[in-house]
């Protein structure tokens, strides 16, 4: 048997989206841009930003669905879920041509770190993009 975990911080990248299953059980569908900032060997500021489809179930789901909106700030730990065809993140091309990638999460703990209405609350360099980037989704 193995297990894994995964924690990343970051923010939403638009509202987040609740459904019911067959069985009554709330799910929450967002997605999350973590960014990374750093300066290359040429003296470059270099901006990255890595994508992740959150899913989260239950009352936590419902919970998200209330409180989150796009731009919340996020800590979320769960379960990397690779692409089953693949065995890879999702991936997906820009308008720019370059290729993006975007990787999957079940979540098991999703934690508020900022409050509704605010969307950094201290994490701007977390944010979720300055436009940039598009949402693969």
């Amino acid at each position: 048997m193995s297990f894994h975990t995964i924690i990343i911080v970051g923010n939403l990248g638009k509202d987040p989206e609740m459904r019911y299953v067959p069985n009554g059980s709330a799910v929450t569908s967002f997605s999350v841009a973590s960014n990374r900032q750093y300066t290359d060997s040429n003296g470059q500021k270099v901006k990255e930003t890595t994508w992740f489809n959150v899913s989260v179930w239950g009352k936590q789901a419902e919970n998200v669905n209330t409180y989150l909106q796009k731009g919340s700030t996020v800590l979320i730990e769960g379960e990397l879920r690779p692409d089953k065809e693949t065995g890879s993140p999702r991936t997906y091309t820009r308008s720019d041509g370059s290729t993006g990638a975007s990787y999957d999460i079940n979540a098991r703990t999703v934690r508020f770190l900022s409050s509704k209405g605010s969307s950094t609350d201290g994490f701007a360099d977390s944010g979720g993009g300055d436009g940039d980037e598009d949402i693969p989704f």
